[in-house]
Order: C-alpha cells, then sequence, then structure tokens
C-alpha cells in the first residue's frame, strides 16, 4: 500500500511538470573529455525523480523536470563499470553502492562535488550550493537561468583538485584500476574521522567548529563553495522562479550570474591561481587565449598558494 501512495505522488507530481506548472527545469551538461554518471537522491520525504542515475557521455547534455517543494543532491560519477562476471555496477568516484546506474535512494559515497537544492523554501526561494564537505571528485558549477528574485549567483569549483590534493587526502587509482592517477580528494573528516574536522561532538557548533587547514585548501580553490559544515555566510545562494543548469567540467566562459550574495561579495566565482578544466563550446577559444596570456603569473600565484598550504598544514601537524 505505500508503495502504491509513493507511486500516486509521484504521477501526481510529473503530471503538473507536464503542463508547465511547479516545476523547473534541471539541465545537466558534461563538458568532461570523459562519460559522467549523474546520481540524484532525494531529501527525506521528497518524491524520488524520474531517474535518479544514468550515462552521459562527452559534450552531452539531459533535461528533467523537477516538482516544486523537492530538496536533494545531483553529483558526478566517475571510471564506472560493470562487473564482467557479476553485472554489478560499480563506480571509482561517488559511487551510490546500488549495484546499477540507477542509485535507487542510496547516496554519493565520499569524497564527491555535491549540488544541493531545496526548491520553493522559505519566502518561496529556492536554496542551492556547491559543497565539498564530503569532498572533491570533479569540477561542477551550478547557474540559476530566468530567475525572478533573490542573489540567482553563480556558484561551484571549477578547478581541478585532484592533482594537487594535499597527500593525506589524496585518493589514488588502484594498481588493479590502472594505479598512479590521482581520482578524487577527500576531505579531512572523510581522511582522519576527528570531531573538529567534522564538526562533530564537542565541535558540532559554529563557535567551536573552525576552519582547518585542509578546508582552506578548498576554499582558496572555489571560495564560492562550502568547504565546511558551518560554511554558509558565503556559500549558500538563493534565487525564484529559476531553472538551472549544472555542468561538470565547466570552463570559465560558463560564470553567468544575475546576482551577487552580499556575503559573497568581493569573493569571486573561481580563483585563478589554480588550474582551470575547459571545454565549454560556448567560448573555448577566447578561453584559451586569456590562460595562455596569464600563464606565468597564474603559475607563480599557484606556487605560492602551495607553499602557504603547505606551511599551514605542517604547522597544524606540529602545535
Amino acid at each position: 500500500m505505500a508503495k502504491l501512495y509513493a507511486a500516486i505522488i509521484i504521477i501526481s507530481l510529473l503530471s503538473l511538470c507536464t503542463w508547465g506548472a511547479m516545476c523547473a527545469t534541471f539541465t545537466i551538461r558534461n563538458n568532461c573529455g570523459y562519460t559522467v554518471w549523474p546520481g540524484m537522491l532525494s531529501g527525506a520525504g521528497t518524491a524520488p525523480l524520474s531517474t535518479t542515475g544514468f550515462a552521459l557521455a562527452s559534450g552531452q547534455s539531459s533535461s528533467m523536470d523537477v516538482p516544486s517543494g523537492w530538496s536533494g543532491r545531483f553529483w558526478g560519477r566517475t571510471l564506472c563499470s560493470a562487473d564482467a562476471t557479476t553485472g554489478v555496477f560499480s563506480c571509482a568516484t561517488g559511487d551510490c553502492g546500488s549495484g546499477t546506474v540507477a542509485c535507487s535512494g542510496t547516496g554519493a559515497a565520499p569524497p564527491a562535488t555535491l549540488a544541493e537544492f531545496t526548491l520553493d523554501g522559505s519566502g518561496g526561494m529556492d536554496f542551492y550550493d556547491v559543497s565539498l564537505v564530503d569532498g572533491y571528485n570533479l569540477p561542477m558549477l551550478v547557474v540559476p537561468q530566468g530567475g525572478t528574485a533573490g542573489n540567482c549567483t553563480a556558484t561551484g569549483c571549477l578547478v581541478d583538485l585532484n592533482g594537487v590534493c594535499p597527500s593525506d587526502l589524496k585518493v589514488v587509482l588502484s594498481a588493479a584500476n590502472g594505479g598512479g592517477a590521482a581520482v578524487a580528494c577527500k576531505s579531512a573528516c572523510e581522511a582522519f574521522g576527528s570531531p573538529q574536522y567534522c564538526c562533530s561532538g564537542a565541535y558540532g557548533n559554529p563557535t567551536t567548529c573552525k576552519p582547518s587547514a585542509y578546508s582552506e585548501f578548498f576554499k582558496n580553490a572555489c571560495p564560492r563553495a562550502y568547504s565546511y559544515a558551518y560554511d554558509d555566510a558565503t556559500s549558500t545562494f538563493t534565487c525564484a522562479g529559476a531553472n538551472y543548469l549544472i555542468t561538470f567540467c565547466p570552463s570559465t566562459a560558463s560564470q553567468k550570474s544575475s546576482g551577487v550574495n552580499s556575503q559573497a561579495a568581493g569573493l569571486p566565482l573561481v580563483n585563478d591561481t589554480m588550474v582551470f578544466l575547459g571545454g565549454d563550446s560556448e567560448d573555448d577559444t577566447s578561453s584559451s587565449a586569456v590562460s595562455l596570456a596569464a600563464a606565468p603569473r597564474r603559475a607563480l600565484s599557484f606556487a605560492l598558494a602551495l607553499l602557504t598550504v603547505s606551511l599551514l598544514l605542517l604547522k597544524q601537524q606540529l602545535f
């Protein structure tokens, strides 16, 4: 009986979307040079979407209608395959453990870059963010389109952190899977499990849980993304009446936004001391030209940024 009620709810919501009412259109675009398997998880008490996972080849896009009041998250899974003997589907990063392409109500195993949404929340606003609290596995950009209220700011993490991830946090493929390549970057909570990094126990409030050298690594690279549990002021954005474009491996040319979070004023979407992953067909040539022209300055800035992070980590370990 419970399954029947759930099915009725889903059909009713989809009917509303079909008639163009009470829905937002989410478009997921893959600008990476490889296939990404998007995963979707609905929040507690929220009906599942029409799909919970699928394959998205390089250069492809896919759209879906999401009903008003929905909350949940999107992420990208990488290096996925089905076992030749058992047929069980799994991914090297972002795996949801369902054993199939569809995640069917299970979330991403960290580390994974997450796009989180609550639609039509307080005051009729959508609340959204890109979170690195559970770590990072690929660049992601969220862009509201056609919003009528709120700051409607683009947010995300546009840079490749896997290669420059601190060694304590770096996830490397096993020898059996090719070995050597860094494919993800853990959070300090995932890597060490201590309350001070997980904001738990005595550190379970914003007064006692402060940014660490590790979370600052993520924040420096991606100033608008969540870097630890209490990073709300510069990392949560609002919009109303918008559709949303989620892009994996965006280029810097994709930074379209119609407003600014007043708390995040002065924070760029990207930090040009880091290395960008290109691929947006809208302005690929000009982006490459800008990147090449700025290369010497970025190289020096990048080296200084890495040195700063290294010194912070050393200080934290010593004291």
